[in-house]
């Protein structure tokens, strides 16, 4: 299970809507070995496609130094689908090459234009890929890590 506070599935939605109707990604790192995604980081897609997203090899490379100083792993590598429901595309699965990491995908096909208003539900899923193979996870959203948790759980079957 993926367990992510609501800022952070708030800055991961807002990124995919501001960059639709390209493909938005990034990473969301935290301590290593803690499976707690605390550090947002949008990343640019060096691609620009509406279909193919493609972290930038500089920017990628910072990104792992930076995140080797502070004793950091990607807990979450995230992407947008922008006309395709949030589920790895076969390309999604060969690129994917943190077996730790929890793959999140978003999709705006139905939803790129529009801001957190009530009823204006995202697809939001995450998997694990490892080895080629994909496995659906639930997600909670949690309101805070620090104190206590008032859950959402989003589940697609």
């Amino acid at each position: 299970m993926l367990r992510i506070d609501r800022a952070t599935y708030d800055a991961i939605v807002a990124h995919a809507r501001e960059d639709h109707p390209d493909e938005a990604c990034g990473v969301v790192a935290g301590p290593e070995g803690s499976d707690r995604p605390e550090r947002f980081l949008p990343m640019l897609n060096a691609a620009r496609s509406p279909t193919f997203y493609e972290f930038d090899s500089g920017d990628l490379l910072r990104l792992y130094r930076d995140m080797d100083d502070r004793d950091e792993e990607p807990v979450v590598v995230y992407h947008s689908h922008t006309a395709t429901e949030a589920f790895p595309s076969r390309t999604d699965v060969s690129y994917a090459s943190e077996p730790n990491a929890h793959y999140v995908l978003v999709s705006t096909r139905h939803h790129g234009e529009r801001t957190g208003l009530e009823g204006d539900d995202v697809e939001f899923r995450s998997f694990r890929i490892v080895d080629g193979q994909v496995t659906e996870e639930d997600v909670e959203v949690v309101e805070s890590y620090l104190f206590g948790h008032s859950p959402t759980t989003v589940v697609y079957d």
